[in-house]
């Protein structure tokens, strides 16, 4: 069996430059695509090729774990073998986390603090509002003649 040569190929062939001019009729990008796929088509097997290889890579070492793994407390990472180089990580992933957890605290009662700020100002504004509202209405004088 053999192969016959495809007839849009990367390369200045009747057929693509017909579709090149008539691309740049068409729709001008059309043109310029086609022009770039003459011009770099060659080259696009082996992006592709080396692209997909990068991604693989990436991907396994996302499977292997990568070192570390996100769990519910936060980080735990691979035991290095030294037991005393895990225990002080430990500890000190185990404060940093409690000194998460009190900053988080700290926030949420800043944030209520805030709102009731708001809520505050919101009521004293609306209280001043009611106040001139009443100062101006005036008894309306009847003018009939």
């Amino acid at each position: 069996m053999y192969r016959t040569a495809p007839l849009i190929r990367p390369d200045w062939t009747p057929a693509t430059i017909a579709l090149m001019v008539l691309g740049f009729i068409v729709f001008w990008p059309l043109g310029l695509a086609m022009l770039a796929y003459i011009l770099f088509g060659d080259r696009l097997h082996a992006f592709k090729r080396e692209a997909n290889e990068k991604m693989d890579g990436m991907f396994k070492s996302c499977r292997r774990g990568g070192g570390q793994a996100r769990g519910r407390g936060g980080w735990h990472h691979h035991e290095t073998g030294n037991v005393a180089f895990d225990d002080w990580r430990k500890a000190e992933l185990e404060r940093i986390e409690e000194e998460r957890r009190k900053l988080d605290e700290m926030r949420q009662e800043f944030d209520s603090y805030l709102r009731e700020l708001r809520r505050a100002k919101d009521q004293e504004e609306f209280d001043r509002f009611m106040r001139e509202r009443q100062n101006r209405q005036t008894p309306t004088a009847d003018f009939t003649a």
